[in-house]
This record gives C-alpha cells, sequence and structure tokens, in this order.
C-alpha cells in the first residue's frame, strides 16, 4: 500500500485581493459616466454656448441682444431669437449648428446605452458580465469622441468671435461632459485588462 503525503502549504501573508477596490473603481466609473450624461443633456437642451459682445451664439438659435429706451436715463434689454441662423452672417453656420447638435445628441444616446450595459454588467456573472461591460465601455468612448467632434465644430464654426471668457456655463458643462466621456470610457477598458488576484484556497494539497 502506498502511502499518501499531505502537505500543507503555509498562508501567505501578502495583500489581500482587491476586491473592494476593483468595485469601487467600477462603480466611479458608472457615477461619472451618468454624470456626463446629465451634464451633456443640460447643455443640448438649454443650447446658450457663447456670448460675443451682444449676440448670443447658440445650438438652436441666434439672438441678438438690443437696448430700449423707457425714459430718459433708463433702459431695459430685449434678445431677438431666430432659428434662421444665417442671419447672424457667419458662413455655413445653420449647417454647422445641424451637425454640431446632432453629433452630440448621438453622444448622450450612446452614452445612455453604455451605461445601461455598464450597470448590467454588475448583476450578470461570467463571460456575459465581461462583454457587456466590455460593449458599454466603447460606446462611452465612442461618446466622447462624437462630442468632443461636435464640440470642436462649434469652436471651429465661431472662432472669429469666440473668446474664452465668451463661453457661457452650459458650454463648459459640455466641455465637462466630453472629458468624462474619454476618462470613463478609457478607465472601463483598461480595468479589464487588470487581472484580479486569486485569494489563496488554504486547503491542503496532495503530493
Amino acid at each position: 500500500m502506498t502511502a499518501m503525503k499531505i502537505k500543507v502549504g503555509a498562508v501567505p501573508r501578502g495583500k489581500p485581493t482587491p476586491i473592494f477596490l476593483d468595485l469601487f473603481c467600477r462603480s466611479l466609473i458608472i457615477l461619472c459616466t451618468f454624470l456626463s450624461v446629465i451634464l451633456s443633456s443640460v447643455a443640448v437642451c438649454d443650447g446658450h454656448w457663447m456670448l460675443a459682445g451682444r449676440r448670443m451664439f447658440g445650438l438652436w438659435y441666434f439672438c441678438s441682444l438690443e437696448e430700449e429706451e423707457q425714459g430718459s436715463q433708463s433702459f431695459k434689454a430685449s434678445s431677438n431669437c431666430t432659428r434662421h441662423l444665417e442671419e447672424a452672417g457667419v458662413d455655413g453656420l445653420g449647417v454647422g449648428l445641424a451637425v454640431c447638435r446632432s453629433v452630440i445628441t448621438l453622444a448622450v444616446v450612446s452614452a445612455i446605452f453604455g451605461l445601461e450595459l455598464l450597470v448590467m454588467s454588475q448583476v450578470s456573472e461570467g463571460r456575459d458580465s465581461s462583454q457587456r461591460w466590455t460593449l458599454g465601455a466603447r460606446l462611452v468612448l465612442l461618446a466622447g469622441v462624437m462630442a468632443a467632434g461636435g464640440v470642436a465644430t462649434f469652436v471651429l464654426l465661431l472662432r472669429a468671435s469666440a473668446t474664452l471668457l465668451g463661453f457661457t456655463l452650459t458650454f463648459w458643462c459640455q466641455f465637462t461632459a466630453t472629458f468624462l466621456f474619454f476618462l470613463s470610457g478609457m478607465a472601463a477598458q483598461h480595468i479589464q485588462h487588470i487581472e484580479p488576484l486569486l485569494p489563496f484556497s488554504g486547503h491542503p494539497e496532495k503530493v
């Protein structure tokens, strides 16, 4: 009868498995994506993106600010807005802004679907979870590319009148959302390449 030796390995005293850190990172990515969707949606719906003197350029309309005299020394400011963007006197502004708002709207839609896949990956297991997370990360990254293209188109169209202080709060909301789209998408893709550390089982090993 052969003898069987049982060898019990000592439990290593290394770093514990970073399960909490992995969950924290994934939750932070989902939260950043959610905030990006909110910021971009507000920026697109509001549309007031730049002021240049007495003119306001938006995604949906162009406004000219006028002062109406009410008395000997009192004035009241009024705005004259129109959807005919060609009246702003900028070549190709109507077509350019139509492309800009369409691209940014598609970016928000892509980010919403990406966010849904990221969330669904956390309630599934195995290969399905990994595939949903990867596809969601790609959609969020695609949203960042489209949003950046829309912002760049807006700035290039109005580069003659654009000033750093002329951009409104909603423009900076869209700029921040674009940055967060890129950050969340790249972080979500990168975290998939990090191999989790397997915990030591502690069971005796037969030799």
